[in-house]
């Protein structure tokens, strides 16, 4: 028989989560209304990724926004196309299963307050104005996409102005806060385990104004910190120096399991240089809090990690629309391909084949053009960013081999690449990269620019990255498993702490919508333990 440690509780609950984002508050919803005790561990106050980001859910199969707006879309056709971006991270049987309760997610989130609304966006966009709320957030209508699966506009934004994704968690988080417990400024620091068992988890906590401080730090940390990388590094510094000093050592007992739902390592300068190198020069899209931890938890508990190169690269180049009509190209002058896709696609091609170099050829009609939907189709970052891409990063000639060797690219690859493009757009053709014929044009006004939309630390065009990849879990329940295909005991998994529907590819809205799914169907999982263990 093996012996039974004796532990020192500060506090318990049947089930405790890692992490107070969107996957740790859906996982404590469900618990909690499943009968379970929770508490919800949070190294600051909450929100993490979720609360900086778009509000995208990914859904479909006929949601009533989908229906409201006249968008036909079924069940099979989001799978076609998902199961196209999805690859094998996850088996056929798990993806029909979130295809096939998409709409009862959207039901679900609005139970919970989350607004949605049926207004669709009109164009082509990588994010929607105040105006619209519903809007092809992928590549569903894209070249190879659209003949495989019929089209559906499937981002479901958030009801809320600008970035609603603060919308979208102050909602989950109500009814979270009613259902379970909270503690923030709550440092999870390690998993601890019995028997094999994971029964608990060593914290280190802030009180007073230690804590006051450290949640001032982190607000500014996240947010104007995203975008002004020293200034986020000086806070985080202080966060740790406050955490150090002044972090009072607790434990809490999980008498049922831990969820970790920390959220990736993006902002692990160590696991990204070992994981994904050719990724650093982004932007640490999240918190200083998605540095790991609940990933490494995992591993010291004896859990397995998949897909942790895997890295989504946003390289947007709409709004406005008329972007695409203009055609990326590499050093060497040749096509990176079809400019419709999903900006992440265009982001993994120039960092996997080209040395993360790119380069937007437009002549001067579709300049004007840009110009003139700027106030339309914009939102006010989009705007800077367009106004930045066509000032600083812009040169211009009068012939396609003179702006070739003032953007330090291959001239004689250039012309033939623009030749081929307005060759097939003048005689209908099908695109060379495929792109579809409503978003093709033919490029012979000049002046003609070159735009430089290469991936690097940059304030005006910034390239924001998120990792995709997590803890090997147990698609049925969640739990962690090890690499020999087993699970540890009492330790689940959830969001982008986790393997899950996005980690192959990520297309807006994929991550929340995977949240909310994981964060579920961990937190039902968990509390089906506390019957079992408690009879």
């Amino acid at each position: 028989m093996q012996k039974r440690v004796s532990h020192e509780w500060a506090d318990s609950a049947d089930v405790v989560i890692v992490g107070f984002g969107a996957a740790g508050a859906c996982a404590a919803i469900e618990a909690s209304a499943a009968g379970a005790d929770v508490l919800v561990l949070d190294r600051f106050g909450g929100g993490g990724a979720t609360a900086m980001s778009g509000g995208v859910v990914y859904a479909g199969g006929g949601t009533p926004q989908q229906a409201a707006a006249g968008i036909t879309d079924t069940p099979d056709a989001m799978l076609r196309y998902l199961r196209m971006e999805v690859g094998d991270v996850v088996s056929d049987e798990t993806l029909r299963k979130f295809v096939d309760s998409s709409v009862d997610m959207i039901a679900w989130l609005e139970k919970q307050g989350v607004p949605f609304d049926a207004s669709l966006c009109p164009y082509k966009t990588s994010y929607p104005s105040n105006k619209h709320y519903l809007y092809y957030s992928g590549s569903e209508s894209a070249g190879g996409f659209r003949d495989a699966a019929q089209p559906a506009a499937r981002g479901h934004r958030t009801k809320g102005k600008g970035t609603s994704g603060k919308v979208f968690f102050a909602r989950l988080a109500e009814t979270a806060r009613a259902a379970a417990r909270v503690r923030t400024q709550t440092f999870a620091q390690r998993l601890i385990s019995e028997n094999g068992r994971v029964i608990g988890v060593e914290c280190s906590v802030l009180g007073g104004w230690a804590a006051r401080r450290h949640r001032v730090y982190a607000k500014y940390a996240a947010k104007p910190g995203l975008y002004v990388p020293f200034l986020r590094k000086a806070l985080n510094r202080r966060v740790k120096k406050l955490e150090r000093r002044y972090g009072k050592p607790v434990r809490i007992q999980a008498r049922n399991g831990v969820i970790l739902a920390a959220g990736g390592f993006v902002a692990n300068r160590e696991m990204m240089r070992e994981h994904a190198p050719d990724y650093r020069k982004g932007l640490a899209l999240g918190t200083v809090a998605d540095d790991g931890a609940g990933i490494l938890m995992g591993t010291e508990a004896g859990g397995a990690t998949a897909y942790l190169d895997r890295v989504s690269a946003w390289r947007f180049i709409s709004p406005p629309s008329a972007f695409l009509g203009s055609i990326a190209v590499s050093s060497d002058g040749q096509r990176i391909g079809d400019e419709s896709r999903y900006g992440a696609a265009l982001g993994h091609d120039m960092v996997t084949k080209h040395g993360a170099r790119g380069w937007l050829f437009v002549d001067s009609a579709l300049v004007a053009d840009v110009r003139k939907q700027l106030r339309s189709q914009a939102v006010w970052f989009h705007r800077l960013q367009t106004r930045f891409l066509l000032g600083r990063e812009r040169v211009s000639g009068s012939t396609v081999e003179e702006v070739a060797r003032k953007a330090g690219i291959d001239p004689d690859g250039l012309a033939a690449t623009v030749e081929a493009h307005n060759v097939a757009a003048i005689s209908g053709d099908p695109d060379p990269a495929g792109k579809p014929a409503e978003f093709v044009r033919v490029l012979d006004a000049p002046p003609y620019s070159l735009v430089d939309i290469s991936i690097k630390p940059s304030l005006g065009y910034p390239c924001p990255m998120l990792t995709l990849g997590g803890l090997v879990v147990d698609e049925q329940t969640g739990a962690v498993r090890r690499d020999d295909g087993t699970v540890v005991d009492g330790l689940y998994a959830a969001g982008r702490t986790a393997v899950g529907i996005c980690s192959n590819s990520y297309v807006s809205g994929l991550s929340l919508a995977d949240c909310v799914f994981s964060g579920r169907r961990a937190g039902i999982s968990a509390s089906v333990r506390r019957t079992s263990a408690h009879g």
